[in-house]
């Protein structure tokens, strides 16, 4: 199944989120970049997103909490081609009760070729690149290989 490639526009649409133990630092780094990120459109996870509002001063949609579905919205938004880049701020040392939904979206933002950064760091790299302030065309992997070595047949 080929998927047809699509733009970025030069205004993204960036999804917040973060665990418990990283919140105070995702508000860290949003306040950091926060001329930066009122050029773009926000999304969140339920308390991620009211404090990155609360912060920020600049409106963010809000998706349910995490653990209660929040990381599976943000996932089919992108999936849909409703989010440009996921930025993540996820916590490695502890478990968390929605493990498989955590993969799963970092699984989808890969699917479907998108920027993504999970530390700090990768978000500094990403935030300062030039391609953030300008159109960019987003191609998808050819996942055709894949469909046709299953029984399943090709829904389109």
């Amino acid at each position: 199944m080929a998927i047809a490639a699509r733009k970025m526009s030069n205004s993204k649409r960036i999804a917040l989120v973060a665990h418990d133990n990283k919140k105070k630092e995702l508000i860290e780094w949003a306040l950091y970049n926060k001329a930066g990120l009122a050029k773009h459109r926000l999304y969140g996870t339920g308390t991620t997103g009211t404090l990155l509002e609360e912060a920020l001063g600049q409106s963010v949609r809000k998706f349910l909490s995490g653990p209660y579905g929040g990381d599976q919205q943000i996932g089919a938004h992108i999936a849909e081609g409703k989010i440009d880049i996921l930025v993540f701020f996820w916590d490695p040392m502890e478990a968390q009760p929605h493990d498989p939904d955590i993969k799963a979206l970092l699984r989808l933002a890969v699917a479907w070729n998108i920027p993504f950064a999970c530390d700090r760091a990768t978000a500094d790299f990403l935030f300062t690149s030039p391609l953030l302030a300008q159109e960019y065309d987003i191609l998808p992997p050819d996942y055709t290989p894949y469909i046709r070595h299953t029984d399943v047949p090709d829904p389109l």
